[in-house]
């Protein structure tokens, strides 16, 4: 089971620290379209949610490096998908901000 999760992770993370309810709940949510999983909104509700994930993750592991640099990875992510929608729609932008509850 170990060197599944190293052959499939993403970023240093693990696989299996999403469920695919948790997953498809936030694709519910933000989705755009009846068949939209792809939209900026919905790439950086998913990412906020790992992010939050992590960082509880590091309140308990404060040593673990390379989850980090797959957090950083994330961070930087969800900061050019956020702002690449500010400069295609400001008003989805806005929304998704408030509806996230970021700072930016």
């Amino acid at each position: 089971m170990k060197a599944f999760y190293r052959r499939h992770s993403y970023l240093g993370v693990d696989v299996m620290a999403m469920s695919a309810a948790e997953k498809n709940a936030i694709v519910e949510e933000y989705k755009r379209g009846p068949n939209d999983t792809g939209s900026p909104e919905v790439q950086v509700a998913l990412l906020t949610s790992r992010i939050l994930q992590l960082t509880e993750h590091f309140k308990e592991h404060k040593q673990d490096h390379h989850s980090r640099q797959g957090l950083v990875r994330m961070v930087n992510s969800r900061r050019k998908l956020l702002d690449y929608l500010k400069n295609k729609d400001v008003d989805r932008y806005r929304d998704l901000i408030s509806r996230l509850g970021l700072r930016r």
